[in-house]
């Protein structure tokens, strides 16, 4: 009895219900699947391999390093899309398109000119978001600004009180259809 329970312990086994297969009060344990954690059946586990990954100790041992290092933390370079500093202009697309046309030059050779090719500027030009990298390229190659300081959000409360939050109801009542 004592090593069973000693195993159960080890193990994360319990006497529950499977959560997948139904089947009651059978040794489960705590698996991860998907978002979420159910507790599953030894056969469950196995048979839709939910078991833990093993991993190989280099391969651990070196994640254990590169998380513990500061690397990260003393990146070069300053990140353009943080919150509540800067955000991508809202016509950032017809920016791009005007700049473009005013120096005479077609999606071709202005992809050249930032190493890029034609899909990422026509992308751009039809509203796509750039990524960080291809934004900071649009302003230094056509000498513009794409970046604008953000603006805070309007926001209001209905209620005074805190007894509720907004409703669905509430919203469309308040901004009309």
């Amino acid at each position: 009895m004592f090593m069973s329970l000693l195993h159960n312990r080890v193990h994360g086994d319990s006497m529950a219900d499977c959560e997948l297969c139904g089947a009651m009060k059978v040794g489960v344990r705590q698996v991860p699947m998907g978002k979420t954690v159910v507790s599953a059946c030894s056969r469950c586990v196995e048979k839709l391999g939910l078991a833990p990954k093993q991993v190989a100790p280099g391969i651990n041992m070196a994640s254990r390093i590169n998380s513990s290092s500061t690397y990260s933390s003393k990146r070069k370079g300053k990140n353009i899309m943080l919150k509540g500093e800067k955000e991508l202009s809202e016509d950032f697309a017809s920016l791009i398109s005007q700049a473009r046309k005013k120096k005479g030059w077609n999606q071709a050779t202005l992809g050249k000119r930032m190493a890029e090719t034609v899909n990422v500027i026509k992308s751009a030009e039809n509203g796509k978001h750039p990524t960080d990298a291809v934004i900071k390229k649009f302003e230094r190659v056509l000498g513009i600004k794409l970046m604008v300081e953000s603006k805070p959000e309007e926001t209001s409360r209905v209620f005074k009180d805190d007894s509720r939050g907004l409703t669905l109801g509430d919203f469309f009542n308040q901004n009309g259809d």
